[in-house]
């Protein structure tokens, strides 16, 4: 199986790495085939093919889209883009528009339980504020001392139900496939274990992904647990859809998987690179 890492993130997003450094990652895990996917940002996209190509590794531009569905966030993959087509590049910048304002709601729920100055201090971690995001915040809160990691400050403060936590309207899923689509893409459901829906909303989620040309959806990848694999294979196999592969990897200390070291698809599903290897 071709080692193909095809998600993770750099300081264009919510990262913490530059494209080329995280292209060294991707290499020194054994990447063959690479993808560096911000979220909503296509400004570290000639970098990384840049980097990816000194270094020897095979390189897909990418994007990940923050979609709302069923009054919930999803993000959709897109791979194999053209990084330049204008529909892509339009929609990317009106799905970026209100990060600040959200932001600033957040930190007035945070505000309103004692901890003063997040906003600013979320700035610190952001190098694109376009883009500042939970992440940022939840960086800020440890550094802060109010929780001891990410995932315990996105437990107390920054989910549904809890101070920081502000719901945003972000593209249609419509929108977003067609975007990836225009720009010759594939679309991709990223880490589909990770939204809690009911199985009829899940069912709807996939057949309506398709029926817009959605093609694949995450099955390998580091924000799924090893269940989970079983599960969204077959899921893959039920839908017809193909398997994508990718560690979401942010940045050294704080992803649950490094770049690279995923399992291996299993055999029966065709992996999404098929479509332009």
């Amino acid at each position: 199986m071709l080692n193909a890492d095809l998600h993770c993130h750099s300081n264009f997003s919510d990262g913490v790495l530059t494209p080329a450094e995280v292209a060294r990652y991707a290499y020194e895990g054994g990447v063959k085939l690479w993808s560096l996917t911000d979220h909503d940002e296509l400004g570290g996209q000639h970098a990384a093919h840049q980097a990816a190509t000194a270094l020897g590794m095979q390189y897909v531009h990418g994007v990940e889209i923050s979609v709302t569905w069923s009054e919930r966030t999803v993000h959709v993959v897109g791979l194999n883009i053209n990084p330049d087509c204008v529909a892509l590049v339009d929609g990317l910048a009106e799905t970026r528009r209100g990060r600040v304002v959200r932001a600033q709601a957040m930190a007035a729920g945070l505000a309103n339980v004692g901890i003063a100055d997040a906003y600013e201090g979320a700035l610190r971690y952001v190098s694109n504020p376009d883009l500042i995001s939970r992440t940022h915040f939840a960086r800020y809160l440890v550094a802060a001392g109010f929780a001891p990691s990410l995932p315990a400050v996105f437990k107390r403060y920054l989910t549904e139900g809890h101070p920081g936590f502000v719901p945003h309207c972000w593209a249609p899923l419509t929108d977003a496939v067609s975007w990836i689509k225009a720009a010759g893409g594939v679309a991709v459901i990223a880490h589909p274990g990770r939204y809690r829906y009911t199985p009829p909303e899940y069912e709807r989620l996939f057949t309506t992904f398709k029926e817009l040309g959605g093609m694949a959806i995450e099955v390998i990848t580091g924000s799924h647990t090893p269940q989970q694999y079983k599960e969204y294979a077959q899921v893959a196999r039920h839908y017809g859809f193909w398997a994508s592969r990718g560690s979401d990897f942010h940045a050294p200390k704080e992803s649950r998987t490094a770049l690279g070291s995923l399992p291996a698809l299993p055999a029966d599903l065709t992996p999404v690179w098929q479509a332009w290897l």
